[in-house]
């Protein structure tokens, strides 16, 4: 029966108009790094460091918002994730110094936390059948990479209209909005065992700590995050001041894209466009074959692409190619990695559990976009730190191998 059940759900509904739109304004941020640096005059890093620190709020929120929303109910938890966004992104409208700037981007990590995987993913697994669960965790996750597709661009044209403070002021009550759509999520029968809703957080905590696969998806996941927020954070800049010139009369140029920095925008939309194709084929992929050679095989991908890129001179041509490329590759982990746990640990405390590996995710996000600025500051370019990437995404590619991809019987009770 549950294989006969259909996949888009009120809550799969529900849950891809909420972390579309809060990701299309995550998304957005690279494009504010130079509008803001140029009007204080800040180095490259201090901005850097607000976007690093909101990607640690981030990973530090996302058990939290799990677990809380394991506690109170999933749709108080989004309530509180969005009036936490919604305040960050109002108060760093009004920030002038780089540690205010800093400082609010923790309210706007935490409001990602809320609006974003930890929650919407768990809901959505827990409303899914066995058949549809991976399936449902790539259209929610693709529904992100939709969102990346038009923040960029969106954000780059309401630059042209007004100032960066305003467009903060104007995302702020678009996240807001996005709580119109909770009385439409409609809270499924739980489809957990009733072992696993028997089973104390605690416990599986426990279990999952003294599993030596679980600290290898720990460790697996820290490259997704580094390399995704270094582009996100960088790569517009880096397309605008290394890419070479776009020329007169050719398909870009036809197409409106006349300077590197429109080209940076549309690079992030491109890596969003993508996205979708390559996270909806591995949520498909997810279902047939196994997940972890599937998760080494996108990190393999991405390392050799990333090599390639920044062996090359880069013009508009490979900054295309290489959007197009990691951009198959960039979130198809995510449905992967939260879908692995979930087979792994059952579906109870996947909030919780598929938050706290996304904590390790998020360091990498942190040191991604932080290392970023700061070698920038030093060499003029972020070829070191991108090197450094090619690394990480090796090794992430590595630790995948030797998980035990069996689930994990639960203890009877005593």
């Amino acid at each position: 029966m549950q294989a006969r059940a259909s996949i888009f759900t009120p809550v799969l509904v529900g849950g891809c108009f909420i972390i579309m739109v809060s990701f299309a304004i995550r998304a957005s941020f690279g494009v504010f790094q130079i509008p803001i640096a140029e009007e204080f005059g800040w180095l490259r890093a201090e901005f850097s460091l607000a976007i690093a620190i909101q990607n640690l709020a981030w990973g530090i929120g996302q058990p939290l918002f799990g677990a809380l929303a394991e506690k109170i109910g999933d749709r108080k938890a989004i309530i509180l994730g969005a009036l936490t966004y919604a305040a960050g992104l109002v108060l760093s409208s009004f920030a002038v110094t780089p540690s205010a700037h800093q400082f609010y981007e923790i309210l706007v990590g935490f409001g990602v936390a809320g609006t974003g995987f930890g929650v919407i993913l768990a809901v959505v697994g827990r409303a899914s059948s066995d058949a549809n669960r991976s399936m449902s965790l790539a259209i929610a996750t693709a529904a992100g990479s939709a969102g990346q597709i038009f923040g960029a661009p969106v954000a780059e044209w309401m630059l042209t209209l007004m100032s960066w403070q305003m467009v903060f002021i104007w995302f702020a009550a678009v996240i807001l909005a996005v709580t119109l759509v909770l009385p439409f999520m409609r809270s499924p029968t739980p489809l957990a065992s009733r072992a696993e809703l028997e089973e104390s957080m605690g416990t599986i905590l426990v279990r999952a700590f003294r599993d030596p696969s679980y600290a290898l998806i720990f460790l697996g996941f820290f490259s997704c995050g580094y390399q995704l927020a270094f582009v996100t954070a960088h790569f517009p800049a880096f397309v605008t001041e290394l890419c070479g010139p776009i020329q007169p009369g050719g398909i870009l140029h036809s197409l409106g894209i006349t300077t590197t920095s429109a080209l940076g925008a549309v690079s992030i939309s491109l890596i969003g466009l993508m996205n979708v194709v390559g996270t909806l084929t591995a949520g498909w992929a997810g279902n047939r074959w196994s997940k972890k050679y599937l998760l080494a095989g996108i990190y393999t991908g991405r390392t050799i692409i990333a090599a390639l890129f920044i062996m090359f001179p880069i013009t508009p041509t490979s900054v295309i190619l290489f959007s197009a490329a990691m951009g198959s590759l960039w979130l198809a982990t995510v449905p992967l990695t939260s879908g692995l746990i979930a087979h792994i640990y059952g579906l109870r405390y996947m909030g919780t559990l598929y938050g706290i590996v996304f904590f390790s995710h998020q360091l990498g996000s942190f040191l991604g976009v932080w290392l970023g600025g700061r070698m920038y500051d030093i060499h003029g370019d972020y070829t070191l730190v991108w090197w450094i990437g090619v690394g990480v995404g090796a090794f992430s590619a590595i630790v995948h191998l030797p998980i035990r991809e069996k689930r994990q019987p639960i203890p009877l009770a005593a």
